[in-house]
């Protein structure tokens, strides 16, 4: 028995495959997943919606145009109340999932979250002068048992292109591979089909176990895969305390007060998504608000 292959370390990988005009994206994470997944106890399929929910945004961040950051949420009345899974352009991931509090325990079946489910992928660019940031987001239907499969159909009716995604997790990974016709006429007509072929030998088991660039050689050979780039994945949070303060203002001055008296003269908060925690005295909310308005006076718009 050939022994496993060392993997390297938490990455996206993009390719592409001339002859069939067909471009592909692969992600793998370990230690990455490792961090998301060890903030919190979560059931067996939370965990496993959630690391397939990382893997997914680490794999679209290579597949679309993305110079800020991407985002797959969901949102539902079940078990699961939120998921999370963001990544940035720069390669850094987070994801969390909230759990609704005397539910059972989630099922591994997206269906059975209800009729009232819904998940989303969101992009945000940097804004350009003083513009807002830009938004983009689409509507995923939750009609299949899968992730994967969902986004699968998203795709193809969204953008109307041929797509394949594959995504699995255990828990020490979570990975991803994603295939797509080029937009156009590149490649030959029946390169998607064949490659489609070709994706659909490939288990979850085995990418898992096999690292990227050994699962595009095998399942692809045969098209000369061309590699075009590599880019590292690992766990950071966008938290801050200029983050924790604009949330505090938009609470309000009265809840802000308010949480500052619970907690005996400062009001905590903690990141759930890498728990840094962040104080704040009532000194501090004073001077919050104090600045807050002073940004909306007229006076202050001008300069």
């Amino acid at each position: 028995m050939s022994q496993p292959t060392a993997h390297p370390r938490d990455t996206q990988l993009r390719f592409l495959l001339p002859a069939a005009g067909v471009r592909g994206v692969a992600v793998q994470l370990a230690s990455s997943w490792q961090t998301i997944a060890g903030r919190s106890h979560y059931p067996d399929a939370a965990a496993t919606l959630l690391g397939e929910a990382c893997a997914a945004a680490a794999l679209f961040t290579g597949h679309a145009k993305v110079d800020g950051r991407l985002s797959v949420q969901l949102r539902s009345n079940g078990p699961i109340s939120t998921l999370f899974a963001e990544c940035t352009a720069a390669g850094t991931l987070r994801g969390i999932v909230r759990l609704r509090e005397d539910a059972a325990a989630p099922a591994a079946d997206l269906r059975a979250l209800g009729a009232d489910a819904v998940l989303a992928i969101t992009i945000e660019n940097p804004a350009l002068g003083n513009a807002e940031p830009m938004r983009y987001q689409g509507l995923v239907a939750l009609q299949s048992e899968r992730l994967d499969q969902a986004f699968e159909d998203y795709f193809r009716q969204s953008e109307q292109l041929p797509t394949r995604l594959l995504l699995a997790c255990n828990g020490q990974r979570a990975v991803g591979l994603l295939l797509q016709k080029l937009p156009g006429a590149e490649g030959d007509e029946d390169g998607f089909r064949r490659t489609s072929a070709l994706f659909d030998t490939l288990g979850r088991d085995e990418l898992l176990a096999l690292p990227a660039t050994e699962v595009i050689h095998r399942l692809f050979h045969e098209e000369s895969p061309q590699l075009l780039g590599e880019k590292p994945l690992d766990f950071a949070c966008s938290c801050s305390r200029e983050r924790v303060e604009a949330m505090l203002v938009s609470l309000g001055r009265e809840e802000a007060d308010a949480a500052v008296h619970a907690g005996n003269g400062h009001a905590s908060v903690v990141c759930e998504f890498c728990g840094q925690g962040y104080q704040f005295d009532a000194a501090h909310i004073s001077r919050l608000f104090t600045l807050a308005g002073s940004a909306h006076s007229p006076a202050a718009s001008v300069q």
